[in-house]
């Protein structure tokens, strides 16, 4: 695979990359490492598997990933999660993301986990903090942060110190691209201006899209209709999938379209598949696609309905999820541990 096979595998399905030709000039001098965190909060869903197929996609190009599970910022964001449960939590999150990558066609064991706890007590990282936190105003990083940290009127000191923490993250990883959801811009932005200064370098900055939410909007964590657990089974999948808002020929805020094309067909054309959908012959009869364009072609020109799709995409979701799902519930005890509120 040559550098432009590489490059294109690693930056498609992006919402942005800061810069594409620091990328290119990265994969062309060797293997570069790449780096995702996640703080260990809420359970995992089907918008955190879109990340790992991209994580694949690394891996497929030559990269080293790194999978930083952030406990400390996870009590940091105004105790999101609490801290006697950071352990389990961690664990549950490891777990999971391992399930992910697996489910995406890709070797959980080609991905070097790591907690923060492990290396942001230490004396040298806590030192450069307060340096940085010492250049830093409270307005910087409140607005690096703003689309991540929970925030109000009197925000609490650890949400200040989240994105501080983030941008020293990438250099104690020793990473040359950060990559994250499109809202974790405003923090490696910070990144790519602060490290510098503070002996590391500026990292390529890789986004992934947020999606859509299936009841239209923003996915929320805390609305089980707008988004697909991974503990679901087969007939909630379908059931939220055929609730969905999914206007015909429209794509905007159009969260089954985005379902289909940041996961489903990359898994589909991972697996060599094809995505098919039945229909009465009166309405054309089944359709194959082997390609998301394709099928986006024709729901947007009304030839493909929102009601022959949305069945098709509840079982094609609920497919790509179910090793996950199963993998999980054989693992009660990790649910248990990491969410009692729920699975007590």
């Amino acid at each position: 695979m040559d550098t432009a096979e590489r490059l294109e595998l690693a930056t498609r399905n992006t919402a942005e990359v800061v810069e594409e030709s620091e990328l290119q000039q990265l994969l062309a001098e060797g293997t570069p490492s790449a780096y995702i965190g996640y703080a260990p909060t809420g359970e995992m869903h089907i918008g955190h598997f879109t990340t790992m197929r991209k994580l694949a996609d690394f891996l497929g190009a030559g990269m080293e990933v790194t999978v930083l599970i952030a406990d400390l910022h996870a009590h940091l964001d105004d105790a999101k999660s609490p801290f006697d449960l950071l352990d389990a939590r961690s664990a549950y999150y490891q777990e999971t993301i391992e399930a992910m990558i697996d489910a995406a066609g890709a070797d959980p064991d080609d991905i070097e986990f790591v907690r923060g706890s492990e290396f942001e007590l230490d004396e040298d990282y806590a030192l450069e903090l307060l340096r940085m936190a010492a250049e830093t105003t409270i307005s910087r990083a409140q607005r690096a942060a703003s689309e991540v940290v929970r925030e109000s009127d009197s925000p609490k000191l650890g949400g200040l110190l989240y994105p501080l923490m983030q941008t020293l993250d990438v250099d104690a990883l020793d990473a040359d691209v950060a990559y994250g959801g499109i809202d974790q811009r405003g923090i490696y932005m910070l990144s790519r201006e602060m490290l510098p200064d503070h002996g590391g370098e500026a990292p390529v900055c890789v986004f992934a899209p947020l999606l859509s939410g299936l009841s239209g909007g923003k996915m929320s964590a805390s609305d089980e209709a707008s988004k697909v657990n991974l503990t679901d089974d087969r007939e909630t999948v379908v059931e939220k999938v055929g609730d969905a808002y999914c206007p015909a020929g429209e794509r905007e805020d159009n969260g089954v379209l985005e379902y289909l094309e940041y996961l489903v067909f990359p898994v589909l054309d991972e697996r060599g598949e094809s995505f098919v959908i039945e229909r009465p012959e009166e309405y054309g009869g089944d359709v194959t696609y082997e390609t998301y364009g394709d099928l986006e072609e024709d729901f947007l020109a009304g030839d493909l309905h929102p009601a022959d799709l949305k069945p098709a995409a509840g079982a094609a979701i609920s497919a790509v999820i179910a090793p996950v799902r199963e993998r999980l519930l054989d693992q009660p005890a990790l649910l248990r541990e990491a969410y009692p509120e729920k699975y007590d």
